[in-house]
């Protein structure tokens, strides 16, 4: 993976939805509006509700390295940019 790629992987610590092939971000300040994205998407594609209040994004970067963690209960904070 190139640098500035971020792989998002959803989980809430028994199951987990992958991200192999990652999303090339141009800006840091964007990892926590894609990580909400992340979980958006992971919500609107499961039917029926659902307690997603265990569910995390697990952010990591090219080298591998933990970055950031959102959970989906933060995804629709108001303010998504990192500080």
């Amino acid at each position: 993976m190139r640098p500035g790629t971020y792989r998002f992987h959803c989980t809430d610590g028994e199951h987990a939805v992958l991200d192999p092939r990652g999303r090339y971000l141009r800006a840091r300040d964007d990892l926590r509006a894609e990580a909400a994205r992340a979980a958006h998407a992971i919500m609107e594609r499961v039917a029926g509700r659902l307690d997603w209040s265990a569910w995390i994004v697990d952010v990591h970067d090219a080298s591998g390295r933990h970055v950031l963690t959102l959970p989906f209960d933060d995804a629709d904070a108001p303010t998504l940019r990192a500080a």
